[in-house]
């Protein structure tokens, strides 16, 4: 595992890119294929991705790289949600307590864009486009590809391979195909898809909605987002049911039909839209899905990272925050001195499984929340004390959603563990009337905190049961 080690990178998205900038920072010849053309030079992104929710743990990995002042140029801060009720009445909900935490909107192909331009900077990175990886054979380190503009098969060799190449992954795919060696794979889809709309500047380049909130329409079965981008239009999405419901995305086939939609469901919304109907036709459906798997290695000679090895649906705004907390940490472990790359892999995941796990399940039950929970009184009740504990005690509380978001020096294992306790505490005691949005503060922070550590404590008891 010396700096003599030739590296490649299979996927030249997010992950991969900041992967192949850091390991070229560290001095390793770095070797990255993508099957897509160059991004910087082709639009290849319209309609295909959820915008980019950018938050504590995604800096963190930026500030590794020491590009920090120019990704915060691409950011639009979002404080809260804006709750869109059916009427067209909003309602502003913080994310946080405290005045400097807030996630950040930022475009998935500048940032790409950003880092790839850094990383061929580096005179030991060489990026190749149009090169679809075919599979890999991991037991001899040659991965095969097809060359687009040539129409031909290559195969190169490296003593080191990562798998960036998100959900679908080729390298994933030839370790479960390989039968090599015990691997276990799973990959869920929700029964709901994702169509991207847009909310288009005003003529003079104006935002036509509040600039600094993710603005939700929740309405239980369903829900659409909207982000917003420096031209001053929003990003939405839509995200519905396939086939259930009155209204879904296999019966929305006329632009009557999804005008009446929108009509009945988001009228404010529809009115900024004027381009609805061709932005919903002319865009893909696409699937929301989740990938867990295991082994993400094959000795010390392959590596799966980011959304190959852990790919979630988007609603904790993690998805690429967590693929760039992946080269954090395993930056980190780089600098334990580990005698091999085998030892390397090993550290690397079993500091990442558990986590990955963790964010994977918040990222469904977030999906749930936002659709209808963020409705219900009880759960405003509950995030109207959260704030307030936040803000009163910014050292001894913070709201799962923070623990998630803004903690980044703690692993998404141990956030939603205390997180969900802390929720289960408060909303019980909210229904049980033991609490109120009009009790004192320090009384309740006192009454949240045993409760609390009562539910850790018992669930502890019940995994030693099982």
């Amino acid at each position: 595992m010396t700096k003599q080690n030739h590296i490649i990178i299979i996927g030249a998205g997010l992950c991969g890119s900041l992967l192949a900038l850091r390991l070229g920072q560290r001095g390793y010849k770095v070797t990255m294929y993508e099957k897509r053309p160059d991004l910087r030079t082709t639009d290849i992104s319209a309609g295909r991705s959820i915008n980019l929710a950018f938050s504590n743990r995604g800096i963190k990995a930026i500030n590794l790289v020491g590009l920090q002042e120019v990704v915060k140029k691409l950011c639009i801060p979002m404080k809260g949600r804006m709750l869109h009720d059916k009427e067209g009445n909003t309602v502003f909900s913080a994310y946080s307590g405290k005045e400097n935490e807030y996630i950040n909107s930022v475009s998935r192909t500048d940032l790409n864009a950003l880092l790839l331009d850094e990383a061929e900077k580096l005179p030991n990175v060489t990026i190749y486009f149009n090169h679809k990886c075919k599979s890999v054979d991991f037991e001899n380190n040659i991965v095969h590809l097809y060359h687009y503009d040539t129409k031909s098969d290559i195969s190169v060799s490296a003593d080191v391979i990562f798998g960036t190449d998100g959900a679908g992954s080729a390298l994933r795919k030839s370790y479960y195909l390989g039968k090599k060696f015990l691997f276990s794979f799973s990959q869920n889809y929700l029964s709901h898809g994702y169509k991207e709309l847009t909310i288009p500047a005003t003529e003079t380049g104006d935002f036509k909605a509040f600039k600094n909130a993710l603005h939700i329409w929740g309405r239980d079965a369903f829900m659409l987002i909207a982000l917003p981008n420096l031209d001053g239009s929003f990003t939405v999405t839509l995200f519905l049911s396939y086939d259930e419901g009155d209204y879904n995305f296999n019966n929305l086939t006329t632009k009557e039909r999804v005008l009446e939609f929108f009509n009945t469901y988001f009228k404010d919304a529809l009115e900024l839209m004027p381009n609805l109907a061709n932005d919903f036709f002319d865009n893909p459906t696409s699937p929301l899905g989740t990938v867990k798997c295991s082994p993400w290695h094959y000795k010390g000679n392959t590596l799966l990272m980011g959304d190959a090895a852990h790919a979630i649906v988007p609603f904790y705004g993690q998805g690429m925050n967590a693929s760039f907390e992946d080269v954090t940490v395993l930056d980190q472990v780089l600098n334990e001195n580990h005698v091999s790359w085998e030892a390397i892999f090993k550290a690397f995941e079993k500091q990442r499984k558990q986590n990955t796990d963790a964010i994977a399940d918040l990222a469904i039950d977030n999906f749930h929340e936002m659709k209808g929970h963020v409705n219900n009184p009880v759960f405003r009740e509950k995030r109207h004390i959260e704030m307030a504990l936040e803000k009163q005690f910014p050292n001894d509380y913070a709201s799962k959603y923070s623990l998630v978001t803004f903690n980044e020096n703690i692993g998404y294992y141990e956030a939603m563990t205390r997180g969900r306790a802390q929720d289960k505490a408060l909303l019980n005691m909210l229904t049980g009337k033991e609490i109120t949005t009009e009790d004192d503060l320090n009384s309740i922070l006192k009454k949240v905190k045993t409760e609390t550590q009562h539910i850790l404590n018992e669930d502890r008891i019940a995994k030693t049961l099982q």
